[in-house]
């Protein structure tokens, strides 16, 4: 009876999180890093002010794409997480690493009824995402929230290693992938100069992807030359047909947004790259268009989709 009076109150006085593009907020400030003894109760500073956690959490909630990456690369098995955007639940990468955690529902409104049943130590999510039921699940557990998403991923996984009492983990995957990276760059050389292209079909409209996005952040890591169009620190613009010429670069990747058994964004898709302007693009031109996969380049988000995206863009320049 306890138990279903407080799940009438938390749901009660909560209202469902805004599905919105991401801010340009500033990060979220850092906390001491000094090592912590297992007993010791830590104050973390986050979007949403400040958490105090008790040792190493060992019941984790996550409620983004990106962090149930980060908690993964770190050791961690969530107990429940938000499923994965075409995931089913999870997406084809992860799922393996998935096998009995708790379908939470949406990144954009997670079930806040069944976080309550799995008695978390700890909840990470998103100012973006869920700052409308901040206070609900602070109730249940010391939550963090990571301030903003898109191209933040970076700053994030260090939030959520330093949550998760596990800096020292986490400087060692970062490092390792940032080591990655200056390797691919290296082996680029002179193909970092390829004007790089990034588009997205979806049932809103055409968008060209700029810096501030998931593949942007690593693209711009790699050195790789923008569009003029593309080259800002801005997530994404709209297109019109008669602006499509703010698609073209040295080569261009794109991928559809669209539910199974849909096929209204694949024929826009088609009918644009069939008109007389995009043929006359220097992409289509040298027939350098190609459509890549949207979980690995935009969805996911995260640590482990970063080392894959990494793997496609150095397949596509060999």
């Amino acid at each position: 009876m306890l138990l279903a009076a407080i799940v009438l109150v938390l749901v009660g006085c909560g209202s469902k999180p805004n599905e919105v593009q991401p801010s340009s907020a500033s990060a979220p400030a850092a906390a001491d890093t000094a090592a912590p003894k297992a007993d010791e109760v830590r104050e973390i500073k986050h979007a949403m002010g400040a958490a105090k956690i008790k040792g190493t959490p060992q019941r984790v909630v996550i409620l983004t794409n990106e962090g149930t990456e980060a908690l993964l690369a770190l050791g961690v098995k969530p107990v429940g997480a938000i499923q994965s955007w075409e995931g089913e639940p999870w997406h084809d990468h992860i799922k393996d690493e998935m096998q009995g955690v708790k379908d939470l529902g949406y990144e954009s409104q997670p079930n806040v009824e069944a976080i309550l049943e799995l008695n978390p130590d700890l909840i990470i999510g998103n100012k973006v995402r869920h700052e409308k039921i901040y206070d609900q699940l602070a109730k249940i557990a010391p939550t963090v929230f990571s301030e903003d998403l898109s191209g933040q991923w970076k700053v994030n996984f260090n939030l959520y290693a330093e949550t998760l009492n596990k800096q020292a983990e986490g400087e060692k995957v970062m490092a390792e992938f940032d080591q990655r990276v200056a390797d691919a760059k290296a082996k680029l050389g002179s193909k970092t100069a390829t004007k790089v292209s990034v588009v997205k079909f979806s049932m809103k409209g055409v968008q060209i992807y700029q810096k501030d996005t998931f593949s942007g952040v690593l693209l711009d890591q790699l050195g790789m030359a923008r569009p003029a169009s593309q080259d800002k620190d801005n997530f994404a613009e709209f297109l019109s047909e008669e602006g499509m010429n703010e698609m073209d670069g040295d080569i261009l990747f794109y991928w559809i947004s669209e539910s199974k058994g849909q096929t209204e964004v694949s024929d826009n898709a088609k009918k644009w790259m069939d008109s007389p302007v995009f043929k006359s693009l220097n992409v289509a031109k040298t027939n350098q268009v190609f459509q890549v996969n949207e979980t690995i380049w935009n969805t996911a988000g995260g640590i482990k989709a970063a080392n894959l995206l990494l793997d496609d863009i150095m397949k596509r320049f060999e």
